[in-house]
């Protein structure tokens, strides 16, 4: 349920997933389970924009096939590229990261530096831009922005959505780049998950992983839906001040 929820606001679905075993002590449930709710999260994004994906891919074969390029055709290959950095950064340092990075302190600072951005790019960004005008400089400096994400605490949607904002991307179409953006990087993940649990001798308990499965694919598609109709109305400050007063009680409690 955290991973379902926090996968796709800008509060970050990492730092969730660590606060429970330093809030109440939980045992990690293991990489299996792990990959499970990431798989949950991955369905539910492609089941949302199911079409939106279909109508990206016959563009990309009828590109492919005439070489006449497209606003969508266009829009896709942005998309792949901009989710190149956090693929390759995240394949080259997952270790590193992992030892190095999955600590408190870590979540605290990054909750604290980057929560403001996100308030500064919603006020003084153009927001004039729909989520087609993605271009390849855009979609660079946002994928660039993406690899935040592997700090746990900077939240992947909260750099992506501030990223877009900047480039003068409205509110909604900020935040549909970055929820179709998340499809790549959560499938390497996922794929990464599966090699390593691949490699040891885990004894899998199927139970859990579907579990793990439906209810994060079941709170991820509610959580889509509910922010992509509410954001014009809400704006992001809601979520900003969310992550100020969870790294200031975070501070002050551990």
């Amino acid at each position: 349920m955290i991973q379902g929820i926090t996968e796709f606001l800008p509060i970050s679905s990492s730092a969730h997933l660590l606060l429970p075993h330093y809030a109440f002590h939980w045992t990690d449930q293991g990489l299996a389970f792990d990959t499970a709710v990431h798989l949950g999260s991955l369905l539910a994004v492609l089941g949302y924009f199911r079409k939106d994906i279909w109508t990206l891919i016959i563009a990309v074969a009828q590109h492919l096939k005439t070489r006449q390029q497209t606003k969508d055709s266009h829009f896709a290959y942005c998309l792949l590229i901009g989710s190149l950095p956090l693929l390759i950064v995240g394949l080259i340092g997952r270790d590193w990261i992992e030892i190095n990075l999955r600590a408190l302190q870590v979540i605290i600072i990054s909750n604290l530096l980057l929560a403001p951005l996100l308030l500064v790019a919603d006020s003084f960004g153009n927001k004039n831009q729909e989520h087609q005008d993605l271009n390849f400089c855009s979609a660079i400096f946002i994928g660039a922005m993406q690899v935040l994400a592997l700090i746990p605490g900077a939240s992947r949607s909260g750099v992506t959505i501030t990223a877009a904002l900047f480039m003068g991307f409205n509110r909604e179409a900020a935040s549909r780049i970055s929820f179709v953006m998340a499809i790549p990087a959560i499938a390497g993940a996922s794929f990464i998950k599966l090699f390593d649990l691949s490699t040891g001798a885990l004894q899998v308990q199927w139970g859990n992983i579907i579990i793990g499965i439906f209810t994060s694919g079941i709170a991820a598609f509610a959580c889509i839906t509910l922010f992509l109709q509410l954001i014009n109305r809400i704006g992001f400050l809601p979520f900003v001040l969310y992550r100020l007063l969870l790294g200031g009680i975070l501070l002050m409690t551990f």
